[in-house]
């Protein structure tokens, strides 16, 4: 069958059925993730006497784990399919968001987060490349940012007003289980609806019929390399700025919970409206020309905002851009470039060493690195830590090749 009569007939229900069950867990990953951050000042910290730096180690360990383990469940997923680590993986992360409602100080805390993130990290690895097999070409781009969005829905825009809100009926310990009981029933879902990439009409497009090289194979691809230096740089801005701007909100501008809860929702929508406007725009105008815009925009963005003081909409205003440009490009960056460039057979392999070096250095390490900043120097100049590494990728995102279908086709004719 030719690859024009294959699209054609693409089964577009179990398409839109992965994408949205994918999405969803994915944004049950961002809730569980960070739905911590806005229950810290106000109900974990006093309760437990703990303070930013804890934070910073928390957040840090999760994301050190969650990198570890996407680089292994990626190669793992390739060799044994995708449903003995998706399905697994959302039960798991759903139950130490419960948990962390139950402990009763520091390392009980740091230990649920970290196979939190072992979880998690699996899981992400696993689940972009699902939804790459299963979507058509000409959107893949669009399907694999819709399908990230979630993330900064559920765990950035909705976290702080689900937290500020519940806080105002029940415990920080009771919301935890309160978040964690949807991921189960996502798991459930995905355990009659997944398919292994063999069977699904994606599978020979992206290479999944053919034999997998060696693991090392996915080095000889320049843009996979550039990936995992360009998502270090995302994520050392967007992860630090979501942990660390609630305290820079509330006890340097000095603003309330519920407008600190406000301004916080900008990073959710902004990266939300970004992960799939981001990838999509790629579809049309190329994946590098839009990742380079995005470089840009990111590091005026994160910039700005640390200069806009006590004014509410505006403040909303530059984190919501600053989200839009950073989660965007993370999804870009791991979505379609990633999928595209990957050796055959090894596309989950690939996307899963560029989320897991990205999560090690910018969900791990920079955290960690901010925290240490903002105990130390004051928190108003976490600002260079996040906005460093963006202003850096502009010039290593001049160096992608481009992979877009629609553009790859345009410069062969």
């Amino acid at each position: 069958m030719a690859v024009g009569q294959e699209q054609a007939r693409w089964d577009t229900n179990y398409e839109w059925k992965i994408v949205l069950l994918l999405g969803i867990g994915f944004g049950l990953v961002g809730l569980d993730r960070w739905i911590i951050v806005y229950l810290w000042d106000t109900g974990i910290a006093p309760d437990l006497g703990l303070n930013a730096g804890h934070l910073g180690n928390l957040v840090g360990a999760l994301g050190l784990l969650w990198g570890f383990f996407a680089i292994f469940s990626g190669r793992l997923s390739d060799g044994i399919g995708h449903r003995k680590i998706l399905i697994p993986a959302i039960f798991i992360f759903s139950l130490m968001s419960g948990f962390s409602g139950m402990v009763a100080g520091f390392t009980g805390l740091i230990l649920i987060r970290a196979l939190m993130g072992v979880s998690e990290g699996s899981y992400t690895a696993t689940m972009i490349p699902s939804t790459g097999y299963a979507s058509k070409p000409s959107r893949r781009g669009f399907n694999q940012g819709l399908q990230q969005c979630g993330f900064p829905l559920f765990g950035l825009a909705l976290a702080p007003i689900i937290a500020t809100q519940l806080l105002q009926v029940t415990t920080w310990r009771t919301i935890f289980w309160i978040v964690a009981i949807p991921g189960f029933i996502i798991g459930l879902l995905l355990y009659f609806v997944l398919r292994e990439p063999a069977d699904t009409q994606g599978a020979k497009l992206l290479g999944a019929t053919e034999e997998a090289g060696s693991w090392l194979e996915v080095f000889k691809s320049k843009n996979i390399v550039l990936g995992m230096i360009l998502l270090a740089f995302m994520m050392a801005c967007v992860f630090p700025l979501s942990a660390f701007v609630p305290g820079y909100l509330l006890n340097y501008l000095e603003l309330t919970p519920v407008q600190m809860g406000f301004v916080m929702s900008g990073i959710g929508f902004g990266g939300f409206v970004g992960q799939f406007g981001i990838p999509g725009l790629s579809d049309l105008y190329g994946r590098k020309p839009v990742a380079v815009v995005a470089f840009i925009g990111a590091t005026i963005s994160c910039f700005g905002f640390f200069q806009v003081g006590l004014n509410l909409p505006l403040l909303f205003t530059m984190l919501f851009f600053t989200s839009f440009f950073t989660l965007g490009t993370i999804a870009l960056v791991t979505g379609p470039i990633c999928t595209e460039s990957a050796p055959p057979g090894l596309v989950a392999s690939s996307i899963g060493l560029v989320v897991g070096w990205g999560e090690i250095f910018g969900g791990g390490v920079a955290p960690v690195i901010t925290g240490y900043v903002a105990q130390n120097f004051g928190i108003q100049n976490i600002v260079w830590v996040a906005g460093i590494g963006v202003g850096a990728g502009i010039v290593v995102s001049l160096f992608l090749d481009e992979t877009s279908p629609k553009k790859l086709a345009e410069k062969a004719s």
